[in-house]
């Protein structure tokens, strides 16, 4: 038995939890959030809380238990808190600036790098160096720092461009002169 799978999700209040064909809605405070329930696996709502069952021990349905039970969950802490994602931008001219739905960063390219934010995220800029992008869903909020970190990863010699706030850049020694 899955030990995360098994685990029943507490609905917090104001939070509802509805079920529709193989669609679970989740609506709270902060937004609404909807995901397709995989066959393998189904999906209980009890009292206050949800229960994730699967009906065999087949190596899909074992796959999906856990799986469908962490997003659930994601789906409610969403609604609930949401979730941030902290970005940095190092090197010199280096910045980011937020034009109406648009990210506008300057990389040291010839070109702004202007990247349109996805519908749900949004983005707070601290000192055109720091960044947090914002939302309900957890995987369209990775996915996003993901896309914008991408445009200038961080290089291991100067530590330029872009890295997550928690990330930790190893250095190289770079170049010794003739002696």
């Amino acid at each position: 038995m899955s030990r995360i799978g098994k685990l029943p999700i507490e609905v917090p209040k104001g939070v509802t939890v509805s079920l529709a064909d193989s669609f679970i809605t989740v609506k709270g405070p902060k937004g609404q959030l909807s995901r397709q329930i995989m066959p393998a696996v189904s999906v209980v709502i009890k009292d206050n809380s949800v229960v994730v069952e699967r009906p065999d021990d087949t190596i899909a349905s074992r796959a999906a238990h856990g799986l469908t039970r962490t997003l659930v969950n994601n789906m409610v802490v969403g609604v609930t808190n949401g979730y941030q994602t902290d970005l940095e931008i190092n090197g010199v001219g280096y910045r980011a600036e937020l034009k109406g739905k648009e990210l506008h960063l300057s990389l040291g390219y010839s070109h702004p790098v202007i990247y349109p934010l996805p519908e749900g995220i949004s983005v707070e800029i601290d000192k055109m160096t720091k960044l947090s992008v914002k939302g309900i869903d957890k995987e369209l909020v990775g996915h996003t720092a993901a896309k914008i970190r991408s445009f200038r990863g961080p290089e291991p010699y100067k530590g330029k461009g872009i890295k997550y706030a928690t990330e930790t850049i190893l250095r190289k020694a770079g170049k010794t002169g003739k002696k």
